[in-house]
């Protein structure tokens, strides 16, 4: 009895640390035949101050980028970090902070789902890991305002 209530209290402190970072409306572009690269984007938020650090998806090589506008030209650059604040919903979207998918191993086709694994830092050095299955969406998708 002793292991169950040990097994049951460490599985609720499981999901207690997975729920500390919530995504949602996970998407990814999908790609013609010879493509080599997309983006994926969603909403992220932690409830405490965190900071996204890592991505990975066996599909492609992962990183995190940031688009932005200088001298009247858009530009791109990967980024270390992201910022969480604690209970605020932060956008990974197109023209802004997003993942790259360089590499890809193969063309990414409209409904199918493509596994990433974000890893997310909380003060003090803890990481944690969120596996999130990002929907593949047609090449002219567009997502709705918030």
């Amino acid at each position: 009895m002793k292991h169950l209530v040990i097994a049951g209290a460490l599985a609720l402190a499981s999901l207690s640390v997975h729920a500390q970072v919530v995504v949602k409306d996970a998407w990814a572009r999908a790609t013609v035949p010879a493509a080599r690269a997309s983006g994926a984007f969603m909403q992220i938020e932690s409830k405490t101050d965190a900071r996204l650090v890592g991505v990975s998806s066996p599909v492609a090589t992962a990183e995190l980028h940031q688009m932005s506008m200088q001298d009247n030209r858009m530009s791109m650059a990967h980024v270390d970090a992201i910022d969480l604040p604690a209970g605020k919903a932060v956008p990974l979207a197109p023209g802004g902070y997003h993942v790259m998918l360089m590499g890809l191993k193969r063309q990414l086709k409209e409904g199918e789902t493509v596994p990433l694994t974000l890893v997310v830092e909380h003060k003090g050095g803890k990481r944690d890991t969120v596996e999130v299955q990002v929907a593949v969406r047609p090449l002219t998708y567009a997502p709705p305002r918030h």
